[in-house]
């Protein structure tokens, strides 16, 4: 087994990118490197918007710059290496390099938690808001030129 480079890390904001969605989602079926997102389905997009406990969140130039300042600093207290972050205003994408005992949906998990503390801390409409969707995407990267596409597709490729 190669070893792990870092970890490419995608969540997304509560109620803005459900499954079925046409500009691509992973589920059970399309979740591994080499596969094709689901294909667009309307009828999922409507059966995931109806099961909604709340509004959807977006977040703004100054929410993000929280989530963004939060990541950092949490990379800095644990020792890892942030290698690309952007946080968008219904997603984030990080690209990280932790110790060998932190899985990278623990990773996702700390920084999705803090976030939410910083927000909360930062907006009362954080308070009783459910801000991130339930898991997200967590790729292993295992060699260098996978790495500098997901440095290079987080830094420069989001307004695309």
């Amino acid at each position: 087994m190669s070893q792990v480079l870092a970890y490419f890390l995608t969540w997304t904001c509560y109620g803005t990118w459900h499954r079925g969605d046409e500009r691509g989602s992973i589920d059970r079926e399309h979740q591994h490197p080499g596969t094709d997102t689901a294909r667009p389905s309307e009828v999922r997009v409507l059966v995931n918007t109806a099961r909604m406990k709340g509004e959807p969140v977006t977040l703004t130039p100054q929410d993000r710059e929280v989530a963004d300042r939060t990541i950092r600093d949490h990379c800095e207290h644990r020792g890892w290496t942030l290698l690309a972050l952007n946080a968008r205003s219904n997603h984030v994408h990080v690209v990280v390099r932790c110790d060998n005992d932190t899985p990278p949906e623990r990773a996702m998990s700390e920084f999705k938690a803090w976030s939410t503390r910083r927000l909360r801390e930062h907006d009362d409409r954080f308070i009783e808001t459910q801000v991130w969707t339930e898991h997200g995407s967590t790729r292993w990267i295992k060699d260098t030129n996978s790495l500098r596409l997901a440095i290079e597709y987080v830094e420069e490729h989001q307004d695309r």
